[in-house]
């Protein structure tokens, strides 16, 4: 696919709507309506990498209380005929049809290949890819498993959405923690994953979420392995001019 004259690609990720607490995560809210409406001013496709919501899970008639104004903004922007695409992350893994019925916005689970301009792109959430982490993994698969997901479901949604926001407010988000430290080229478990899919293929960028991180790193022969970073801490993006990607941080 070409970009038109004058159109970007926008890459965002790892919002965690819900935590610290309402006042906080309203804040936050709003600070990313207003970035997708500057962004929508000459995007061609926007991608949301995972992560939106430090907890989202769809029961059949019901969906998680809040997040009015993003929704609305992003049904909003599709309506106008600007695609947004999102990825489901590790705290948001339990979409299963709501933001592709009600506003028309495709869900990946797994990562994807793009291409605009000749370059090419290797798009995900990140988490459960690469070299170790074993227990998550683990845990991933069981999260996954579609009779885990009915036994949530049985669950009356005070109940389930209850015990869900009880541990996301533990969690080392709401607490203003993170275990986002850079890790070094040879042990970031993401630059590792990219480096041996190049071995096999040649992707111009890796752009990922879930590390917290606003990392840009070369991985060598013109490719390059880019993290989105967080808007708990950085409130960084990415954008794809048509010839390269350069990370940015908001400031509105």
């Amino acid at each position: 696919m070409q970009l038109q004259a004058g159109k970007k690609i926008y890459f965002n990720s790892d919002y965690h709507l819900g935590v610290p607490n309402y006042e906080k995560s309203l804040e936050r809210e709003k600070k990313i309506v207003a970035w997708l409406e500057m962004a929508r001013q000459d995007a061609q496709e926007i991608y949301l990498l995972g992560d939106l919501f430090d907890f989202w899970y769809e029961y059949k008639y019901t969906v998680p209380k809040g997040y009015v104004r993003l929704l609305g903004k992003m049904a909003e922007i599709v309506d106008s005929g600007i695609p947004i695409y999102v990825f489901s992350g590790n705290h948001d893994m339990w979409m299963f049809g709501y933001f592709e019925k009600e506003l028309n916005i495709p869900v990946y689970h797994r990562p994807q290949v793009k291409e605009w301009n000749g370059k090419k792109f290797y798009l995900g959430h990140g988490d459960g890819l690469g070299p170790g982490d074993r227990a998550y993994k683990f845990l991933k698969k069981i999260f996954r498993n579609r009779m885990c997901q009915i036994a949530f479901s049985v669950l009356p949604a005070s109940w389930g959405m209850g015990l869900a926001n009880y541990f996301s407010k533990r969690s080392r988000h709401a607490n203003g923690e993170s275990d986002a430290k850079f890790l070094g080229d040879d042990n970031e478990w993401l630059v590792v994953y990219s480096k041996e899919i190049l071995k096999r293929e040649h992707y111009d960028y890796f752009i990922f979420g879930h590390r917290h991180l606003n990392l840009d790193i070369d991985l060598g022969n013109g490719s390059h392995y880019i993290n989105l970073g967080d808007w708990i801490h950085y409130f960084t993006y990415a954008v794809f001019d048509g010839e390269k990607v350069q990370l940015h941080e908001y400031k509105g």
